[in-house]
């Protein structure tokens, strides 16, 4: 990430995974998704749970977490495969944990929790890390834990611009584990400076060698930011304006295609010129082509989250915090950060970065800075309502 006065070039502290989070669902195929899916229903228990995180089994020192694929720290040891942070998180409170990989995309493991919750059930895991649209309904449905803070006091270390999303005000059941940025990413070999949103989607030597993003919030929330509404807080006539503009844009040709992390490839290999991007994305590129540039737009970026979450009658609920409440000791943070290449949520895990890697300490795609964190707006959480109107306005133009 960059702030509106300069470019971010390839940072050498970096580990080339050559996958990041969101990518690594484009190269699961139906046959893991399916597996990862019946791992999570054989896991599921009956609706015997309760509503303040379930007395069967809370005594008990385990911990049941399911994760994104390759959104940890591993290593390899005599072949088999390790997690440094999560081995000493169990070596220092005898919690024995549990670490699954099942949500590959934030809609398809809803659909696997739904009925079970719905039903009051027990789904089998004490937390999940998803994203802020989705963190968001499950809040409105009420099928949550509150979280108990005092078994967090790291909370404190939250970094400040994400303790107050709209979507849940004073963070009462989410905690980020890991963040990101949405901007503009160009080849500087291949055209000049793309610093905002309006050139990206009007500029006619970027006339089909553009592309847009699939992800709704992220897309529609850079054109909103770039006609002056607020992310945030914006009306339906705002909304309507950047459709407007994203439409247009779709007909004329500018677009040529919407994408989700295949973008990626497409940047790298000179298909295209220019694209809204993730940031984690471009650290991956930026190791084979320096010329891949990543900007947050003049008028401003999108800034989302990861979020460690508690279901309903979650058997482990403490076990649960206690984990959150670890990965938020800016040591231990600083290590996953090291390994996943996303912005650390963490307040102090930047200086303890700088004391072993100054370079990955100062790239600001993973320690914003306080420029680019000020230029950066999350996604207003929607009612079912609006979810079913802006959902439709957008797929009618990105099909």
């Amino acid at each position: 990430m960059t702030d509106s006065k300069h470019n971010i070039g390839p940072v050498s502290g970096l580990r080339n995974t050559g996958l990041s989070r969101r990518g690594f669902l484009r190269g699961v195929g139906a046959t893991g998704a399916a597996a990862a899916g019946a791992g999570l229903l054989a896991a599921c228990g009956s609706d015997s749970g309760t509503s303040d995180g379930g007395s069967a089994g809370s005594d008990e020192k385990i911990l049941n977490f399911a994760n994104w694929p390759l959104y940890i720290d591993v290593e390899r040891v005599n072949g088999e495969k390790t997690y440094p942070t999560l081995q000493a998180f169990e070596d220092k409170t005898g919690i024995s944990v549990n670490y699954t990989e099942p949500i590959n995309d934030n809609e398809e493991y809803f659909a696997k929790i739904r009925p079970i919750l719905a039903s009051n059930g027990d789904v089998g895991v004490d937390s999940f890390v998803l994203t802020d649209w989705m963190a968001s309904k499950l809040i409105n449905l009420d099928w949550l834990e509150p979280l108990d803070k005092s078994n967090i006091p790291n909370f404190k270390n939250l970094q400040p611009k994400l303790q107050s999303p709209q979507w849940d005000p004073e963070r009462k059941y989410s905690i980020p584990w890991q963040s990101g940025s949405t901007g503009i990413a160009y080849d500087s070999s291949l055209t000049g400076e793309v610093r905002t949103i309006s050139d990206l989607l009007t500029n006619p030597d970027l006339k089909g060698q553009i592309t847009v993003l699939k992800e709704m919030r992220d897309t529609m929330g850079l054109i909103l930011l770039d006609q002056g509404a607020d992310p945030a807080d914006f009306t339906e006539d705002e909304w309507q304006a950047a459709i407007d503009t994203l439409s247009a844009a779709r007909e004329s040709g500018q677009i040529r295609q919407f994408t989700g992390n295949n973008y990626a490839q497409l940047l790298a290999k000179g298909d295209i010129k220019a694209c809204i991007a993730w940031a984690g994305d471009v650290i991956q590129l930026q190791f084979d082509n320096p010329n891949i540039k990543y900007v947050i737009p003049d008028a401003g970026g999108m800034l989302w989250s990861d979020n460690m979450l508690i279901p309903i009658n979650a058997q482990h609920k403490a076990n649960a915090e206690a984990w959150m409440n670890y990965y938020y000791n800016p040591e231990v943070a600083a290590q996953l950060a090291a390994w996943v290449n996303y912005i650390s949520p963490v307040e102090g895990a930047q200086e303890i970065m700088a004391k072993t890697d100054p370079k990955l300490a100062d790239n600001p795609l993973i320690f914003p800075t306080p420029q680019d964190y000020a230029n950066l707006s999350i996604f207003r959480g929607l009612s079912d309502d609006e979810e079913l109107k802006f959902s439709s306005d957008f797929q009618d133009i990105a099909v």
